[in-house]
């Protein structure tokens, strides 16, 4: 029995398309609070940025709130997946150094465990795309 399941499993899950649809979803949605919290009060972000010292912090709130908000876009839809991918990773190591490196690794006390976790996430869109559950393999036909 097991070896009829087996083959019917694997064809169902294999490859990484799935994976890496769920994934986008997932890292999608991580971004859409920030965003929309950013864009709710762009003043207070940028105040907060020029407070630890993001340079040209009116400039960069608008520019993290675009690019998070572009992001949950296109991370949903698996358009331009690797382009967009890597100004979000920009953005979390922007975040890890000004803001959760202090307080450590640990996500319970602020720490950069999940601006981690995405930023890992953003290098594997960045290396092997959408998948085939995407815009960018029906366009352009990005097997990967």
């Amino acid at each position: 029995m097991l070896k009829s399941i087996y083959p019917l499993t694997k064809n169902i899950l294999s490859g990484q398309s799935l994976s890496l649809f769920l994934a986008r979803l997932v890292v999608a949605y991580g971004f859409y609070e920030p965003a929309m919290t950013k864009w709710s009060d762009i003043g207070s972000v940028a105040t907060w940025f020029g407070s630890i010292g993001i340079p040209f912090p009116t400039l960069n709130a608008y520019m993290a709130a675009s690019t998070e908000l572009l992001g949950v876009v296109l991370l949903t839809l698996g358009l331009f997946t690797r382009l967009i991918s890597i100004p979000l990773m920009v953005i979390m190591v922007v975040a890890i150094t000004t803001v959760h490196l202090v307080h450590g690794f640990s996500a319970g006390n602020n720490g950069f465990e999940i601006p981690l976790y995405y930023m890992l996430f953003l290098a594997i869109f960045a290396s092997f795309g959408a998948g085939k559950l995407s815009l960018d393999h029906l366009l352009f036909g990005d097997e990967q």
